[in-house]
């Protein structure tokens, strides 16, 4: 079975998670945007043996520490989708721009599309394509275990912004009501910020997509 663990980091609070298998003790660190040594403590008071490192997006606080953490540890990079690239090359401007420490930008092991699988331990994550708040943003969805990690397409009470270069509202609408809603009102999601919620709570009520 999956569990997870919260840590927020970077001074936007961003929700990197540790996921990992309690069968294997194996794990992943998701959206590793900073605060490495709160995120390695938290992974060490928890016993497991990271194998990865999973990206949903290529915005700074979201990543912005995967190139040091891979390289610490000789951890791969699963995702985002490619269509990201561009905001990861940006990290050394994105970085002086938010008074972020230095960030340097990566090509992941892996690029990831809508349909692929990835693993933590003996755990498998389905991967969805949700572009809107990036063209590359993915999801991931442990659908045995009713858990998906979404990233900034979708918050509790709110959704992600768009307003950045090659955002797209109409696109991050038709991410949540035809990937994310479909995936069932049972599903909890971690956000990318604030606290987790249900698909089926956000589509009943969130006054950006609910109601229907």
């Amino acid at each position: 079975m999956l569990q997870h663990a919260i840590i927020p980091v970077t001074p936007f609070e961003q929700n990197c998670t540790l996921l990992w298998c309690d069968e294997t003790m194996k794990g992943a660190v998701v959206d590793p945007g900073g605060d490495l040594d709160r995120v390695l403590a938290e992974v060490a008071r928890q016993g497991v043996t990271l194998e990865k490192i999973l990206i949903t997006h290529g915005h700074l606080d979201h990543a912005g520490a995967t190139a040091d953490l891979a390289e610490k540890l000789q951890l791969p990079i699963e995702g985002p989708h490619p269509d990201d690239q561009f905001w990861i090359d940006g990290f050394p401007v994105q970085a002086q721009m938010f008074g972020f420490p230095p960030c340097r930008p990566f090509v992941p092991t892996r690029w990831l599309a809508d349909g692929d699988t990835v693993t933590v331990g003996n755990v498998t994550l389905d991967v969805v394509h949700c572009p809107g708040h990036t063209p590359g943003h993915v999801v991931f969805v442990d659908r045995a275990g009713r858990l998906a990690q979404v990233g900034d397409v979708l918050f509790a009470g709110s959704i992600g912004r768009t307003d950045f270069p090659r955002g797209n509202h109409a696109d991050l609408i038709r991410s949540i009501r035809e990937k994310l809603f479909p995936l069932g009102d049972d599903i909890r999601f971690i956000p990318g910020h604030g606290p987790m919620s249900t698909l089926g709570e956000e589509r009943l009520h969130n006054p950006y997509v609910g109601g229907r």
